[in-house]
């Protein structure tokens, strides 16, 4: 990541953290660099701002050193999976999508389910809302009737918020919760796992979880600790992981049926097999579709 890490210096210092901007520019870089896409992500770019973008168009390479490929792969193959389980739950019926620790997501600039009256809600801090509300205007990006949630997980009442910003908990609700679980203490995420367990069938939350590291592999060992470590030295430390099989446990424990848990193998099953240029992720991060 280290190269790609110097590339931060052509984004401009903001409100939201430095790994949600370099998520974003892995993202936009994706649909510079990569071929085929995996994830039609148009509004990434402009997002970032034009100045941002017009360096990133001029020289997209310096986010494409190995460990930025893995990364950049395993960020939009997660985004996927969401994507993917919420056309599933749509085409059921479902019409209410919410983005915890939305950060810089753009799903809601490109709603594809908008004209079947999908509404989506945002979480996230009120700093970063404020943030990206400016750089969708100034982007000239709609994003319809978004509603914008502030709340701290681990002391604020989830469905609470939610309630207040026109969330009706009374029906089916799908949650994407993608790059927040290892910024959180483990008390926290069981929290957040425990409320989204209340609301009626259904419902669901795709997330994604770090893997303790003895169990992974010496090249994920690898990455996941330089990655980890340059992270926490942006002030951002990981403070948890969870072991799939006592998650699982967990879940189930929450009320939870229906459980998919992916990594880094499927993931390059489904997304990356047989691709010319060689994109496949090895993050030692695995991915959670936890349904009611």
């Amino acid at each position: 990541m280290s190269e790609a890490s110097q590339n931060q210096n052509i984004i401009h210092r903001g409100e939201p953290s430095r790994t949600a901007q370099y998520v974003a520019t892995l993202r936009a870089v994706h649909a510079l660099l990569d071929d085929p896409i995996v994830l039609d992500d148009p509004v990434a770019l402009p997002l970032l701002g034009a100045e941002t973008a017009a360096a990133l168009k001029e020289d997209p390479f310096g986010c494409n050193d190995p460990m930025a490929r893995s990364l950049r792969a395993g960020l939009v193959a997660r985004s996927r999976v969401a994507e993917d389980e919420l056309a599933r739950r749509v085409d059921a019926g479902l019409r209410q999508y919410v983005l915890l620790g939305a950060g810089l997501d753009t799903f809601s600039a490109r709603n594809t389910h908008a004209a079947q009256g999908l509404r989506v809600f945002e979480v996230d801090h009120a700093s970063t809302q404020r943030w990206k509300r400016e750089a969708l205007q100034a982007a000239g990006l709609d994003v319809g009737d978004t509603a914008f949630v502030s709340v701290d997980f681990e002391r604020d009442d989830l469905l609470q918020a939610l309630r207040g910003a026109g969330l009706r908990t009374d029906l089916p609700v799908l949650f994407a919760w993608l790059g927040v679980t290892m910024y959180l203490t483990p008390d926290a995420v069981l929290k957040t796992l425990a409320a989204v367990g209340t609301l009626p069938p259904g419902s669901g939350i795709v997330f994604d979880y770090r893997l303790p590291p003895e169990q992974l592999n010496p090249v994920e060992r690898v990455l996941l600790d330089v990655v980890a470590q340059q992270i926490a030295a942006l002030g951002e430390p990981w403070l948890s992981s969870f072991d799939p099989a006592t998650l699982k446990r967990q879940l189930l424990e929450l009320g939870y049926t229906h459980i998919d848990d992916v990594g880094s193998d499927e993931l390059n099953r489904r997304y990356f097999f047989r691709r010319k240029d060689g994109l496949q992720t090895r993050n030692g991060v695995r991915i959670m579709c936890a349904g009611r």
